[in-house]
């Protein structure tokens, strides 16, 4: 069982936060490494540094780049905590879901999945 399932949202937040806005950051900033840096091996095999440059030019010319986000949810799971968030994001005012799943391993929590759309 994931430690994080006996822990409050906030709680929650607090912990996983500041990994979500690296992984934002380094999308924002178009770098692989530090976008990926907290993800999980089985993550990292599916996101390529080729593919990440070509995601990250094409959201960011219809979009912009992420701007503030809101957490909506919090999901416990017996292995993983998942999380969605509102997104906003600087070439519109529409409103994106941002998602990630965390796992606990080797004593730190990495990303597992996640999205915007």
């Amino acid at each position: 069982m994931i430690d994080l399932m006996k822990k409050s949202d906030n709680e929650i937040l607090e912990i996983i936060n500041p990994i979500m806005d690296n992984l934002m950051e380094g999308s924002t900033e178009i770098n692989h490494e530090k976008h990926t840096h907290d993800f999980t091996e089985r993550l990292k095999n599916v996101v390529k540094k080729s593919g990440f440059d070509i995601m990250c030019k094409g959201y960011q010319s219809r979009w912009g780049i992420f701007q503030e986000r809101t957490a909506v949810a919090v999901f416990r799971r017996e292995n993983s905590v998942a999380v969605v968030w509102k997104q906003e994001c600087s070439k519109t005012d529409d409103e994106y879901v941002a998602e990630a799943v965390f796992v606990k391993a080797d004593g730190k929590y990495l990303v597992d999945h996640t999205w915007v759309y």
